[in-house]
């Protein structure tokens, strides 16, 4: 079977799915499927798929339809899944794609913490997979993904960046949430009252136009992949999505109006930031504690496929490609950490 072949049927047998499973929990399986047969792994995937889609539950079923006209009451309500869930498949079929895309990306921006940022993540493989190959299984991947965003829409407070610091600094500045005790939404509670935090997001130097805003997202990503290395046991799984993020955000660009871009990064540098604030340790690992990369960038990735869990999976995705972009060992390195810290499935 071809390679379009095989992601085709997994996305049709994830599809019978839905988004979330045992009350919250993010179905991953679209994701680390996409990212593992475009690196050469689609061997691995039904086998992979047979153990992951035991834990996960039936797709949702609606209650009342979601109109182009009242949308808005139903934004950020995990109840109506099923509904918007059939919302984005009517819609795709109805409309292109992209005009569909255009439409809604502004519209689901400012809630991009939706699902611990994974309503943007899942939207930006699907887009990803639509730019290579449009079939109506990757069509219906993007109704998913567009539609879990969207139930579960959730805004993070943040300000257009205005200063001069480059995304690694910014990063690094970025103050911790004060009780790091419970999960992400009782984290990004503490963003609205927390000091420093309005400075820290508008220390990033702004984009003047769309090209410098992809640059500034690309640098965003490598910052915040390298930034794991040492700060991943603050949480291993959870600090993954301050670079996932921002990379969905990136590979959707292409998509995307150019007017769209410099927004992009400012919801994309938001929710980094925020994953960040809410899950940086208070001191990161001593240099002489962490694993080197050992082996090509293929050889670390297949180290992630056989590890086996989704998270790993995808943070090893966004890191070749920073490391491709940057050469910074560093990123690599950061995968290593993630298969010795995270529990194997």
């Amino acid at each position: 079977m071809s390679i379009d072949g095989t992601l085709d049927e997994a996305y049709e047998r994830l599809h019978r799915t839905g988004p979330e499973f045992e009350g919250w929990l993010t179905n991953h399986g679209p994701m680390a499927v996409e990212s593992m047969i475009r690196r050469g792994h689609a061997r691995q995937v039904h086998r992979w798929l047979d153990d992951y889609m035991r834990r996960l539950d039936d797709l949702p079923r609606g209650t009342w339809p979601i109109t182009t006209d009242d949308w808005r009451a139903a934004l950020g309500d995990p109840h109506r899944l099923g509904d918007w869930l059939a919302f984005f498949a009517r819609e795709l079929t109805e409309q292109p794609w992209r005009a569909v895309l255009e439409t809604w990306w502004p519209r689901l921006l400012p809630g991009i913490a939706a699902g611990a940022t994974h309503g943007v993540i899942r939207t930006g493989h699907a887009v990803h997979a639509l730019l290579d190959h449009q079939d109506a299984p990757r069509l219906a991947e993007l109704g998913q993904a567009l539609g879990y965003w969207a139930a579960r829409w959730q805004q993070v407070p943040f300000t257009a960046p205005s200063g001069s610091a480059d995304p690694a600094s910014a990063l690094a500045a970025v103050p911790r949430v004060p009780d790091q005790s419970a999960g992400i939404n009782h984290r990004l509670d503490q963003l609205t009252g927390l000091t420093g935090w309005p400075a820290a997001l508008t220390a990033l130097r702004p984009a003047t136009d769309a090209a410098q805003a992809r640059d500034l997202l690309a640098d965003l990503t490598a910052a915040a992949a390298v930034h794991y290395l040492p700060n991943a046991h603050g949480s291993a799984v959870m600090l993954v999505h301050a670079a996932t993020a921002p990379m969905a955000v990136l590979r959707t660009l292409p998509a995307l109006p150019r007017d769209q871009w410099i927004v992009s990064l400012h919801a994309a540098w938001a929710a980094s930031a925020a994953v960040a604030a809410a899950y940086t340790p208070a001191t990161p690992a001593p240099r002489h504690t962490l694993p080197s990369a050992l082996g090509s960038p293929e050889e670390v990735f297949a180290r992630a496929v056989g590890h086996g869990d989704e998270h790993v999976i995808k943070l090893a995705d966004t890191c070749l490609d920073v490391h491709q972009r940057t050469g910074d060992a560093d990123a690599l390195a950061a995968v290593i950490r993630a298969t010795d810290l995270i529990d194997e499935p």
